[in-house]
């Protein structure tokens, strides 16, 4: 799995108050309708039923989870602290930069859109395109779509956009906005649920993944 390099920021997200981060990585930040500041993050998985798959084909989550750890077998790893952790590669991994170098286009993979709340890492990423990594807390998937040859050779047009109407297909479905109310935004569920998972951004593990979606799906 991704584990990227040197710390560049640990911080809280998804409050009103704008966090304090340098000026690469303020771009990176966007609102919600209610006003809370979340980071707006991409990554790869599969999808079976109602959860997306890591390509670690690690335990499945929801379009809305909070993160736990419980290392189990990994040398020199702690013992059960909250996600992430700098000393630990848990937590939920999204990259900064759209583009998806380093994989084929097939095998079934989604391009997931994701706002990253709750305690956040950021730490350099080398890969291909390079940008952040960014290890969450919590993350909500808003935008679902299939992956495609375009998607590994160009960045999407436009550079950074805020959420509003976000195309492709919804992964949180709120309800019906009254007529003539402007536009429909990002806004966090109420509460998510937390479980343990075993995540990837999708550009380190999917170069060794198989073309074919995981047979079995353990939720934790």
């Amino acid at each position: 799995m991704c584990r990227g390099g040197r710390l560049l920021a640990d911080f809280v997200a998804g409050t009103d108050v704008e966090p304090d981060l340098p000026e690469p990585l303020r771009e990176h930040l966007t609102q919600t309708v209610d006003g809370l500041w979340v980071v707006w993050a991409h990554k790869m998985a599969w999808q079976a039923g109602e959860l997306f798959i890591p390509l670690t084909r690690g335990p499945g989550y929801p379009a809305d989870a909070r993160a736990e750890c419980r290392p189990r077998g990994i040398p020199g790893a702690r013992g059960i602290h909250d996600a992430p952790d700098p000393a630990c590669s848990c937590g939920f991994h999204a990259l900064s930069n759209p583009r998806l170098p380093g994989l084929p286009p097939r095998g079934g993979f989604l391009h997931l859109t994701v706002a990253l709340s709750g305690r956040v890492l950021a730490l350099e990423w080398a890969g291909v395109g390079a940008g952040v990594l960014w290890r969450a807390e919590r993350q909500t998937v808003v935008r679902v779509e299939q992956a495609t040859s375009r998607d590994w050779r160009d960045e999407f047009p436009g550079g950074h956009r805020h959420p509003d109407d976000p195309d492709g297909r919804t992964a949180v479905v709120t309800g019906p906005a009254p007529r003539d109310s402007g536009p429909v935004r990002l806004r966090l569920p109420a509460s998510a649920p937390r479980l343990v998972v075993s995540d990837d951004a999708g550009w380190c593990a999917g170069s060794r993944a198989s073309e074919n979606s995981p047979a079995v799906l353990v939720l934790a």
